[in-house]
C-alpha cells in the first residue's frame, strides 16, 4: 500500500476483508460555519483510534508521547487490528493527526498503512457514505510490534546533534512560532527554536486540506536537494512533524525520524 490513498480508491476497496479504517481525529468540539456544533460523522466501517488516551504514553510528562511497543500492540489487538491488516487512517481536519498515526504504525513495523488524502472533508465532498457511530464489531486482533529504533529520536540525541551536526532538524511549526514572533500556544512554554534547525511549516505542504502535488512538494523541499544527512522532524508536540515527514517521503531519500518530545520537551529542558 502506498503512503497516501484517495477517497475514490478507498471507496472502491471497502469490501476488502483485510481493510481496517481508523478515525484518528483528536476529540474536540467540531463546529460549523455558524459556530454551532455539528454531528460527528465516521466513514462507514471506521474504528476510532484514540490517539490521546489509548495510543500515547499517559505516564509521560510530554503530550502525545509514543507508547511502548507492547502497549501499542495490545491496544491495536483490542480494536481488531491484525498483522495482515491494510490500514487506512484519516482525520476530520483533512490532514492533521492522521500522519502521526501513519508514522506510529511504520515505527512499530507495520508498513501496510496509508493516510486518506483530504480526510473526512474529501470523503464528504465526494458524497460517500458516513455513519454516526464508529464500528465496534470486530474480533480480537493478532497485531505484533516490531519497533524501529531509528524512527524516533529523543532529547539526548538532539543535544548531541547540536555539536556533531550529524542530522538536520526540520521544524514544522508556523514561521511566526519558529521565529518567536508569537507566544507558544502552551501556557508558560518559552518561544524559540532548536539551534541549527530549519523551518518548513506543515501548512506549506498542504493545499485545500490535501497534500500538494509532487511538483509543488519538490519546490517546498528544494532547499534540501543536496542534503545527505538524516532528517529529524520536530514541531510542538510530535503531531504536525509527521505531516511534513509524510510529505517528504516521495521527494527525499534521506533517513527520517521524529523528535517525539519536540519543542514542548526541548523548551522545558533547555
Amino acid at each position: 500500500m502506498k503512503n497516501l490513498i484517495s477517497a475514490k480508491d478507498l471507496k472502491n476497496n471497502l469490501n476488502d476483508p483485510d481493510l481496517v479504517i481508523l478515525d484518528a481525529t483528536i476529540p474536540k468540539v467540531v463546529s460549523g460555519n455558524d459556530g454551532q456544533s455539528v454531528e460527528k460523522r465516521y466513514i462507514k466501517g471506521a474504528r476510532f483510534f484514540d490517539l490521546k488516551k489509548t495510543f500515547s504514553d499517559l505516564e509521560s510528562k510530554m503530550p502525545n508521547t509514543l507508547p511502548t511497543p507492547e502497549h501499542f500492540a495490545i491496544a491495536c489487538r483490542k480494536i481488531g487490528i491484525n498483522t495482515s491488516s491494510k490500514i487506512v487512517v484519516y482525520d476530520d481536519l483533512g490532514i492533521y493527526s492522521s500522519p502521526r498515526v501513519w508514522w506510529m504504525f511504520k515505527t512499530m513495523g507495520h508498513s501496510n498503512v496509508a493516510v486518506l488524502d483530504g480526510g473526512l472533508p474529501e470523503w464528504l465532498k465526494m458524497g460517500y457514505e458516513t455513519i454516526s457511530q464508529p464500528n465496534q464489531t470486530f474480533s480480537l486482533g493478532d497485531f505484533d510490534s516490531k519497533f524501529d529504533l531509528e524512527a524516533v529520536v529523543d532529547f539526548d540525541f538532539i543535544q548531541a546533534n547540536l555539536k556533531n551536526k550529524k542530522a538536520l532538524v526540520i521544524d514544522a511549526r508556523s514561521s511566526d512560532r519558529f521565529k518567536s514572533l508569537v507566544p507558544e500556544p502552551r501556557a508558560e512554554l518559552r518561544t524559540g527554536n532548536i539551534s541549527g534547525s530549519i523551518n518548513i511549516p506543515y501548512t506549506d505542504v498542504l493545499e485545500d486540506g490535501k497534500f500538494k502535488s509532487s511538483n509543488e512538494l519538490e519546490k517546498v523541499f528544494a532547499k534540501l536537494k543536496n542534503e545527505t544527512r538524516p532528517l529529524v522532524f520536530s514541531c510542538g508536540s510530535g503531531i504536525t512533524a509527521c505531516v511534513v515527514s509524510l510529505a517528504s517521503e516521495s521527494i527525499l531519500d534521506n533517513k527520517k525520524s521524529i523528535y517525539d518530545g519536540s519543542w514542548t520537551e526541548y523548551a522545558q529542558l533547555t
